[in-house]
């Protein structure tokens, strides 16, 4: 069958955008869960028994549906590209002895990323702030991301919510195809206007990764709230992470870094007239039957266009 002109186009444009240097961007980032977008986007890791990542399968290996129908894949990538990131850290009161953990976690994070990520900091108490200055929405730079981490403070109470919206709209702002977000928090919200039900929502009109990390300790556990922790990333195609200790923070951030340059990633066009939430379901039988098992986002909202506030 002979792919429509329309369609040509869209996997073109998303091609380039992968293999392009992030200098060449000058026009405004796409939206791929949007009204009228031609093109459903899934990211997705592969993992074996032991749960190890698993790369090399061919695009014939995967099967895709979405609310139960079979869908053709229309695109398939599975190499290391550079992603747009954000670090998103609870900068309340709670986190006041985890402080330093957590910029030594981040910063380990982008020693293992790709070299061409470009990355962002949101942080939030009951305000919210971008860590990099205003004229630099986005680093390649570490030296810039340790300056942008070190600005951290602790104190106060937690936004959680707004956070995760204002970073989540700047993430749209990114140049790279993969989209992620790695969030820092006990998982506790106090202070918001937003709430998780919006936040929640947001997420699943964009393809963008949520990676959770929950933090906690027996000073500020009745503030913790795992469960939301959780419900983002399944959501999303992330993972959900509880370290034990502090000290190990950075063994997940190394993971989630891993994690981002071995998935790949599926392109499909969606039914005509699909609207509201759309599930999706993806397999992966490969060709020498091992069992392997698959992670992605559960699902998108058709027909709902994401929303740019420009002052976040």
């Amino acid at each position: 069958m002979t792919a429509s002109p329309r369609l040509v186009a869209m996997l073109t444009l998303l091609l380039g955008s992968i293999l392009a240097p992030v200098s060449a961007f000058q026009g405004p980032p796409r939206t791929v869960f949007s009204s009228g977008s031609e093109l459903v986007v899934v990211h997705v890791a592969v993992l074996d028994g032991k749960s190890h990542l698993v790369s090399g399968l061919p695009q014939d290996a995967f099967r895709v549906f979405e609310n139960g129908q079979p869908e053709a894949v229309s695109f398939f990538h599975n190499e290391d590209n550079p992603v747009t990131v954000g670090l998103v850290l609870d900068c309340s009161g709670s986190m006041l002895r985890k402080r330093e953990a957590v910029i030594a976690a981040g910063l380990a994070f982008a020693r293992s990323s790709h070299p061409r990520d470009e990355m962002f900091t949101v942080n939030f108490n009951e305000h919210v702030w971008n860590g990099l200055p205003p004229a630099m929405p986005f680093t390649t730079d570490i030296g810039e991301l340790q300056t942008a981490l070190e600005r951290s403070t602790a104190r106060g109470q937690t936004a959680l919510f707004d956070g995760l919206r204002i970073a989540l709209t700047h993430l749209e702002k990114g140049h790279q195809p993969k989209k992620a977000l790695i969030v820092v928090s006990d998982g506790g919200d106090n202070a918001s206007a937003t709430t998780f039900a919006e936040v929640h929502d947001l997420a699943l009109t964009m393809d963008a990764i949520v990676y959770t990390i929950g933090i906690s300790d027996q000073y500020d556990s009745k503030d913790a709230n795992p469960e939301v922790m959780r419900k983002l990333a399944r959501a999303t195609g992330g993972e959900a992470y509880f370290p034990r200790k502090l000290e190990e923070v950075t063994d997940v951030l190394e993971r989630i870094a891993r994690d981002l340059r071995s998935g790949y990633t599926l392109g499909y066009v969606p039914p005509a007239g699909a609207d509201g939430f759309r599930a999706i379901r993806v397999e992966v039988h490969p060709r020498d039957g091992r069992k392997l098992s698959v992670r992605a986002r559960s699902g998108y909202l058709a027909g709902f266009r994401f929303a740019r506030h420009d002052g976040d």
